[in-house]
C-alpha cells in the first residue's frame, strides 16, 4: 500500500486507515453527543427542561428557519397570551396573528392556531405522544414532530432540520445529493442509526438539543470551529481536511425581487385603510395597505375619485429569504366619512377605516408595521 508523505517528509497513514469507521461512529456518536450537551450545550432556554408538548412544540414550529435570539421575545408574549393549548385554540385568527406579527412565514401562524384547534377537538386537549400521531396535526412535519417526540416523550427518532443535516453529513462524509428526495431518505437512514439505544427517557432529550446545539454554535456553516466540537476523531469531513464542502445540495433556490405599490389611504383624523389579505401569496392572513402592481393601475383607480392628487413617501426596499420587496408607498387623503370607492379594489376584501390606536393589535407585516409607525408621527408624510 503506497504511503503519503507529510510535511517533513516522513510517511503519514494512507487516508483509508485515518477515516473513522462506520462502525465506530455508530458506537460513539450518541454517547459523545449527550455528554457534551450536558456539560456544554444550551441549558437555559426558556423552552428548554420541560417535557410539556405545548411548549416545547410551540417553541420548535417558531424556531424554523428563525434566529433563537429572535424567537426569544416572541415566545415569552405567546406564553403570557396563551399559557396553555385551549387559550390559543379559543383565540381569533386576528389575535394570534397580531401577536405573530413580525416574525414571518405567516403560513406557520395560521397552522399554529388550526393546530390548537385540532388537538382540544380530537384529542381532548393533549398532544399525541408519538412522532406519527403527531405529523397528523397541521403544520407539524416530520422532524418537528420527531423533536417533540423526543423531547417529551423520549421516543428514539430522528430529527432532520438545516443545522442538523450539516452536522451528520460531515460526521458520516454524507456526498449524497440532498437535492434528491432518494438521499434524503438515505440520510434519515443514517441518523436513525445513530441514535441512542439505552435509557432514552433520558438520553433522547440531551442528545436531540445536542444536534441543535451542535449545529448552532459549533459546526456552522462556514469556519466550523472543529477543535471544541466532541465528536472531531468521529468526523470524516474533518479527516478530510474540508468540512465546508458538506451538506451537498446542487439546487439552490434563486433571489428574486418584487415591486409593489401600497395605498396609504388616511382621513384627516388619521385613521388608515387596511385590507385583510388573502389565505395564499405575500402577507396572507394579515391586515395591509391595498396592494398594488404599478403606480398606474393605482392612478387609474383613484384618479378621478380624490380631490387632490396623491403623494409619493419614500420607497424603500423589505428583505425576506429567497426575494426581496421593493415598496412604493402612496399616500392619498379622503374626507370624513368618505368611504373607499367600491370598485378600487381589484378584488372584494374584508376592510376598514383603523384609528392609530388600533394597529398594535392588528396583523400587519413587518414592513407595513414599520411604514405605519413612522409616518404616523407626520400624517402631512413630511417624516
Amino acid at each position: 500500500m503506497r504511503l503519503k508523505m507529510n510535511q517533513a517528509g516522513a510517511a503519514s497513514q494512507p487516508e483509508s486507515e485515518r477515516m473513522p469507521a462506520l462502525e465506530l461512529i455508530i458506537a460513539k456518536f450518541a454517547h459523545e453527543t449527550v455528554q457534551w450537551q450536558q456539560s456544554h450545550g444550551r441549558n437555559s432556554l426558556p423552552w428548554q427542561n420541560t417535557r410539556d408538548p405545548y411548549r416545547v412544540w410551540l417553541s420548535e414550529i417558531m424556531l424554523q428557519q428563525t434566529q433563537v435570539s429572535t424567537v426569544l421575545t416572541y415566545y415569552s408574549r405567546f406564553l403570557d397570551r396563551f399559557p396553555g393549548v385551549s387559550d390559543l385554540a379559543a383565540a381569533s385568527q386576528d389575535e394570534v396573528m397580531a401577536l405573530w406579527s413580525g416574525l414571518g412565514y405567516y403560513s406557520r401562524a395560521r397552522n399554529l392556531h388550526l393546530c390548537a384547534q385540532q388537538v382540544m377537538a380530537l384529542h381532548g386537549g393533549q398532544f399525541p405522544d408519538s412522532s406519527g400521531q403527531l405529523q397528523t396535526l397541521p403544520g407539524i412535519g416530520r422532524s418537528t414532530a420527531a423533536a417533540i417526540a423526543s423531547f417529551c416523550f423520549g421516543e428514539r427518532v430522528a430529527i432532520l432540520d438545516g443545522n442538523v443535516k450539516r452536522v451528520l453529513t460531515r460526521v458520516l462524509g454524507f456526498s449524497g445529493d440532498l437535492a434528491q428526495s432518494a438521499q434524503e431518505r438515505a440520510l434519515w437512514s443514517q441518523a436513525e442509526d445513530l441514535l441512542p439505544r439505552e435509557n432514552l427517557k433520558h438520553a433522547m432529550p440531551p442528545y436531540t438539543q445536542g444536534l441543535m446545539d451542535l449545529g448552532a454554535t459549533v459546526c456552522t456553516g462556514r469556519q466550523p470551529k472543529c477543535l471544541l466540537c466532541p465528536v472531531q476523531a468521529l468526523c470524516r469531513a474533518r479527516a478530510e481536511g474540508q468540512p465546508e464542502i458538506y451538506p451537498v445540495k446542487t439546487r439552490k433556490l434563486k433571489r428574486s425581487s418584487q415591486s409593489i405599490n401600497l395605498l396609504w389611504a388616511q382621513r384627516p383624523d388619521g385613521s388608515v385603510w387596511l385590507e385583510k389579505r388573502p389565505a395564499t401569496g405575500i402577507w396572507s392572513g394579515l391586515y395591509c395597505l391595498p396592494v398594488f402592481e404599478s403606480q398606474e393601475n393605482l392612478e387609474t383607480l383613484l384618479s378621478e375619485k380624490l380631490q387632490e392628487p396623491m403623494r409619493p413617501l419614500p420607497t424603500f426596499v423589505h428583505v425576506l429569504t429567497h426575494k426581496d420587496l421593493h415598496l412604493s408607498p402612496w399616500m392619498a387623503s379622503f374626507l370624513v366619512g368618505q368611504d373607499m370607492p367600491a370598485n378600487l379594489l381589484p378584488e372584494a376584501r374584508p376592510g376598514a377605516w383603523f384609528s392609530p390606536a388600533a394597529w398594535p393589535v392588528l396583523g400587519l407585516p413587518a414592513p407595513v408595521r414599520k411604514l405605519l409607525a413612522h409616518n404616523a408621527r407626520d400624517p402631512a408624510g413630511d417624516a
